[in-house]
Formats: C-alpha cells, sequence, structure tokens
C-alpha cells in the first residue's frame, strides 16, 4: 500500500511546524548543506526557510537570469524560491506552490522576514498549477515526483506553463534497486 497524499501532506506540515523533530526524510539546514547548497548563502535566508528545507538537491546551481519569472512546484518551506527572487532581482517574478498550507505559511512569514516583495506562496496542486500558460521561464522542482503517482499530470502542467524556450530544473531520488510498492509499510515515500 502506498503512502496517501493525506499522509505526506500532514508529513510535509508536521516539518513545517517542528522543523526540529525526526520525521520520515531529512530536514534543515544540515541536511541543505550536505546536498551542497553553499553556507554562506543559506547564512543569508531566513531560518523559516532553511530550518524546514526538504527538498532532495542543492537548487542554487539553477540559471536565474534578472527579470525572469520563476515557478517553484513543490515549494515547501520556501528556500529554493527565496534564492531565486534574489536572483531575479525586483523586475523579476517568483511563485511558489505546495499543498501543504502549513509549508505555504512558513515560506510566506520568510519572504516577509526577507523583505521580499517579487515572490508569492500559493496553496496548489501541482497537478493543477494556478499559474498561466506559458507564464514561466524557469520552473524549480525539487523532489515531488515520487510523492505523487499522478507524475503524468505533473509534467503536463510543466509543459503549459513553461513558455516555450524557458527551463525546468529537476531534481529527484532515484533507487538503485527495486522498491516493494505493495508492501505495507507506513514510511514508504515512492508512490
Amino acid at each position: 500500500m502506498s503512502v496517501s497524499r493525506e499522509s505526506v501532506r500532514d508529513a510535509y506540515s508536521s516539518a513545517a511546524k517542528e522543523p526540529s523533530l525526526e520525521h520520515a526524510f531529512p530536514v534543515g539546514r544540515e541536511f541543505a548543506l550536505s546536498l551542497g547548497y553553499p553556507a554562506g548563502l543559506l547564512a543569508r535566508l531566513p531560518d523559516a526557510a532553511v530550518g524546514a528545507f526538504s527538498g532532495v538537491a542543492d537548487m542554487s546551481t539553477s540559471e536565474i537570469l534578472r527579470g525572469s519569472t520563476v515557478l517553484d512546484m513543490g515549494c515547501g518551506a520556501g528556500m529554493d524560491s527565496l534564492i531565486a527572487s534574489r536572483r531575479t532581482g525586483p523586475e523579476g517574478r517568483v511563485i511558489g506552490i505546495d499543498f501543504s498550507p502549513a509549508m505555504i505559511g512558513r515560506a510566506a512569514g520568510a519572504a516577509t522576514e526577507d523583505a521580499l516583495s517579487n515572490v508569492a506562496f500559493v496553496l496548489g496542486s501541482a497537478e493543477a498549477l494556478p499559474v498561466r500558460d506559458r507564464w514561466a521561464d524557469v520552473a524549480l522542482v525539487n523532489g515531488i515526483f515520487n510523492l505523487n503517482i499522478d507524475r503524468d499530470a505533473i509534467f503536463a502542467e510543466l509543459a503549459r506553463t513553461v513558455r516555450p524556450g524557458g527551463t525546468a530544473y529537476a531534481a529527484e531520488l532515484v533507487l538503485r534497486e527495486p522498491h516493494d510498492t505493495q508492501g505495507d509499510d507506513p514510511a514508504s515515500w515512492f508512490a
């Protein structure tokens, strides 16, 4: 039995509310450092975003030009969105979308703390993004595919929302051996 959408949302909401507790997945500054995010960059970001970070790869190397529009699918606590908002500058725009109200609240608080006016956080689904067609120059997708069985819809939304010639940076966990998705292990995070 795979993990339900609600249990995934509950787990990520728990990480947003209490990031210092133990979770079924790594969370926080030390984890971000282990993925390669530069310590100096993390030091300049609000702890509200860094402390509940739960991506799977260092997205800080993504090429984001000044004035770009950036979509952060599954933005979590907003760390990648905040990095993108600094790169795109005040003339650009960043929208972070996540299905966890607690993560969206944490990300919005971090943006307010960071005094950023070019970033917004919206509650929504990766399968039905609240963004118009061909809006984004760049899309960031940091570890959401293994949590959602409707991957075709996610790819369709990426194709719909990223403008022709735009770029999508995606990172995901990859298994090196078969995984029993029919088992009853509630710790299974692979749909």
